[in-house]
């Protein structure tokens, strides 16, 4: 008898974003994976799924580490495909929880790859991913007509977040935590900072909406915190 796998998003935060097949997938597991970095505290997307999880059903955390570390990393990678084919095999269906939408910029890319060609079934259930969440809790369009909208990570080199910056309409920065002050700087630099706004830990307790960034370029930035911004008008014509 063979499992089920199934990849769940859970969207930013409230527990109500979650879709129905979302919901049923996560009422009718066995077994609810979600990943942490580290051995304290519920994994925020379990603690957004909760409400849905059935009595009786298996809950497991899954430590996956945030390092470059590459013995660790391998070690890690080979428990958690392991565990989570150890169950498949006991003919379990498995949902694996992961924050915003499975396919992007998430953790579980890398658990569909190890999985994908084990011969167990894998479905996919979309999310309500962060940047749509904050532009409809704002009232804010991510983009209209024939505006250019760049999601970016923010970690990425110097040379083509300027690139992105320079031809873009619309912006969502992503991962802004480790380099906020120097992504300000850009913004600045390309005429998208006073129209930029940042949301932290959208839909969960403690979330806090940043309207002038320059002001807030010395506090200490939430990992769950994401960046929507504009060209301002003059200035794209003074780029132009």
């Amino acid at each position: 008898m063979s499992g089920i796998f199934y990849g769940v998003g859970v969207g930013p935060g409230d527990p109500e974003l979650l879709t129905l097949k979302a919901i049923n997938a996560i009422k009718s597991a066995d077994v609810v994976i979600a990943p942490r970095t580290e051995k304290k505290d519920e994994s925020t997307a379990m603690s957004i799924a909760r409400p849905y999880i059935q009595e009786g059903s298996e809950v497991l955390e899954l430590v996956f580490p945030m390092n470059y570390n590459a013995q660790a990393l391998s070690e890690a990678w080979v428990s958690n495909k392991g565990i989570i084919l150890g169950l498949l095999n006991a003919g379990k269906k498995v949902a694996f929880l992961t924050l915003g939408d499975p396919m992007l910029y998430s953790t579980y890319m890398y658990v569909f790859r190890l999985l994908e060609d084990s011969g167990h079934e894998i479905i996919n259930i979309p999310g309500v991913n962060s940047f749509s969440a904050i532009g409809n809790r704002l009232g804010v369009s991510l983009a209209e007509g024939g505006d250019i909208l760049s999601i970016v990570p923010a970690t990425i080199d110097d040379e083509r977040l300027e690139k992105v910056l320079a031809v873009s309409d619309n912006v969502v920065l992503m991962k802004v935590y480790k380099n906020y002050a120097e992504i300000v700087e850009k913004l600045h630099k390309h005429g998208m900072v006073e129209n930029a706004v940042m949301v932290s830990k959208c839909g969960l307790e403690g979330e806090e909406i940043i309207h002038d960034l320059v002001t807030a370029g010395s506090k200490k930035v939430n990992y769950l915190s994401t960046i929507l911004t504009k060209r301002s008008k003059v200035s794209k014509h003074a780029l132009a």
